[in-house]
């Protein structure tokens, strides 16, 4: 692969993927500046499987499948990496190897039947979404054998990654939800995202593989110095949080089931190589979905209550340094699920993660954009993973949503999900 340094006037080789380095690089410490080159039939066709998915910002008018889109978008990450890799043969597969010999197989060919086939295959009634783009990408491909095995290749690997995935759990039969009465319980009223918890991962051996420690004790000092920073920072009125703090917890309140997904589309337009770019975006879906599945295992497990709770009710938690303000509210509308652990700690990390893993260091700058129409700055910049991931803590807590120490279980949930991704899948050959 190909590095070029900023200022410089050459290149030199490097056996990680391709992007730009900084100035850092000549200090001695390895950092990139994740700039998109434009997009590619990687990125392009992802964003094809978003629209046909079509994560909701809210999941309570979401249909069954996107309410758990992630694996969904995961499996077709799968499916396109898994198609590229048998042309690149680089890294082994994911899910399958297919049996058409890669030998001047076409990769964008490959590249769109996969996604084509396996959104087919998990939305055939969307065909709206993907039909038309299908066609006009086959035609803009010459006709010949390599697009013959570039298709089949494309094929195969589709139906792999959906066989992997089928019955995944996500149909289970619950129960009605009961919500707590016990100081320290969560008492949402029918929560979303229940189902989460028995999706089959992707990787890890069970959702729990990486559950945490319970949260702090209702008496211990972490609960009560998280409580009075949320209670303080976190409200409505607030004399405390700044216009800027404000403004961080609006940008970063985006669903974590949509932004990441929109977000690591960028990052599938760096390199160089179709067959990074795929590799990329397969981890990065793999890990979210991963992360999610153990996030929202602890969530459901724990069942602890949120701020608005325990604030307006911190007169029957046992813990005499904890004042109760009936009045209290989050200024920002608090997720109808469990606690902890913060799940855009768990989803973040984990991109995060994913990240410094692919490139070999948390110096990485990026953008990272926000939808949220209430939000002033609608895109901010940072200069490392580890930067990122203190503004999503942050954000929580001044939103009022969360306690600092969910935020950073999260992160923690989140960054061991992606090192196994890592250390167990995608390797190279």
């Amino acid at each position: 692969m190909t590095l070029v340094a900023c200022g410089g006037g050459g290149s030199s080789a490097d056996s990680g993927p391709t992007a730009t380095v900084n100035a850092a690089a000549r200090t001695g410490e390895k950092a990139y500046d994740l700039v998109p080159l434009g997009p590619n039939v990687v990125s392009t066709w992802h964003a094809i499987a978003i629209d046909t998915i079509n994560v909701p910002s809210s999941p309570t008018g979401a249909t069954p499948e996107e309410r758990v889109g992630g694996p969904d978008i995961a499996t077709v990450q799968v499916a396109v990496y898994d198609a590229v890799i048998a042309i690149a043969a680089t890294h082994r597969p994911f899910a399958t190897t297919p049996t058409t010999p890669a030998a001047g197989a076409s990769a964008e060919a490959a590249v769109v039947e996969a996604a084509y086939r396996a959104l087919k295959g998990l939305f055939p009634s969307r065909g709206d979404k993907y039909e038309a783009a299908h066609t006009s990408a086959l035609a803009a491909i010459a006709d010949g054998d390599a697009k013959a095995r570039g298709l089949s290749i494309g094929a195969e690997a589709a139906a792999g990654a959906l066989a992997l995935r089928a019955n995944d759990g996500r149909s289970v039969a619950l129960a009605p939800f009961v919500p707590g009465t016990a100081s320290g319980d969560f008492r949402g009223v029918n929560p979303v995202n229940r189902q989460w918890p028995f999706i089959r991962p992707f990787t890890l051996r069970s959702a729990d593989q990486f559950r945490p420690e319970p949260p702090p004790a209702l008496s211990s000092d972490v609960y009560t110095r998280d409580f009075d920073e949320s209670k303080a920072m976190g409200g409505t009125v607030s004399s405390l949080r700044t216009a800027e703090q404000l403004d961080l917890a609006r940008f970063h309140t985006e669903s974590p089931a949509v932004a990441p997904y929109r977000n690591q589309r960028r990052f599938a337009t760096v390199n160089v190589s179709l067959a990074d770019n795929a590799r990329l975006l397969a981890i990065l879906s793999v890990a979210l979905a991963d992360a999610t599945i153990g996030c929202f295992d602890a969530k459901y497990h724990y069942g602890f209550w949120r701020p608005t709770s325990a604030i307006t009710l911190a007169d029957t938690d046992g813990n005499a340094a904890t004042t109760a303000d009936p009045a209290w509210t989050p200024v920002v509308p608090t997720p109808n699920h469990p606690e902890y652990p913060a799940a855009h700690g768990c989803v973040s990390s984990a991109t995060a993660e994913s990240l410094r893993e692919f490139y070999g260091t948390k110096k990485l700058s990026f953008d990272w954009d926000s939808t949220v129409a209430s939000a002033v700055q609608k895109t901010r910049h940072y200069d490392s993973t580890d930067a990122f991931l203190r503004d999503i803590v942050d954000a929580r807590v001044y939103g009022g949503m969360h306690y600092r120490n969910s935020g950073e279980a999260g992160v923690q949930l989140g960054r061991k999900t992606a090192q196994w991704v890592m250390r167990y899948h995608f390797e190279a050959k």
